[in-house]
């Protein structure tokens, strides 16, 4: 009861306060062809992953599409942008169908959409950009982790608890991959990146 409770507000507070980030963002062309685009690459780098040993699996650079555009456009797009990706993922990537209409909310609509939050301190200073990188890998291991533990449980190993099966199998493989994708993000040409993003009319 006390982990509903928790999932609960997590996703209560995380859609409002997200939503109230976006409320006045305003898509034009250019916006609606990079969101796709972004969109597109994560859904289609999603279906490409390496299977771990503990049951879990990592993806080929999925997480850096939505991060990028983040960072170097406009995070609210790239908010905006995870949550259709969210939505179309349980129809395009294999595997992903939710079970319970509640794990659409806990999960699907924050492990894309928190990456935007990899670009609300801008890429300028790169321990500001680092801290919000962290808490987009933060995000979505946290929603994961609470799916995991209410929609997953039945699947714990024997004699592990459904907090601890949840915590080994994300821990071995959203943390590793959080950290890959930031070395990634750290690698790329930011600034010239941002230049060419966001030539001519926004």
């Amino acid at each position: 009861m006390i982990t509903n409770i928790f999932a609960a507000a997590f996703t209560v507070i995380y859609l409002g306060i997200s939503i109230w980030l976006c409320r006045k963002f305003r898509f034009n062309a250019k916006s609606l062809a990079l969101g796709a685009i972004a969109i597109a690459m994560t859904c289609i780098l999603t279906c490409i992953s390496i299977p771990l040993p503990t049951g879990a699996n990592m993806s080929m650079g999925s997480w850096v599409p939505l991060m990028l555009l983040a960072i170097v456009y406009d995070y609210r797009l790239a908010i905006i942008s995870g949550f259709v990706c969210g939505a179309v993922s349980n129809f395009l990537v294999p595997g992903w169908a939710v079970v319970h209409w509640a794990e659409f909310f806990l999960e699907h609509m924050v492990i894309f959409s928190c990456f935007g939050y990899a670009g609300i301190f801008g890429y300028e200073k790169k321990g500001k950009l680092i801290l919000a990188i962290s808490l987009a890998v933060l995000l979505r291991f946290t929603a994961q982790v609470l799916s995991g533990v209410i929609f997953f449980g039945q699947y714990a190993w024997e004699g592990w608890s459904a907090w601890g099966y949840s915590l080994a199998i994300h821990l071995s493989g959203r943390i590793p991959e959080g950290i890959l994708t930031g070395l990634i993000i750290m690698a790329l040409p930011l600034k010239r990146l941002a230049e060419i993003a966001k030539g001519g009319t926004r």
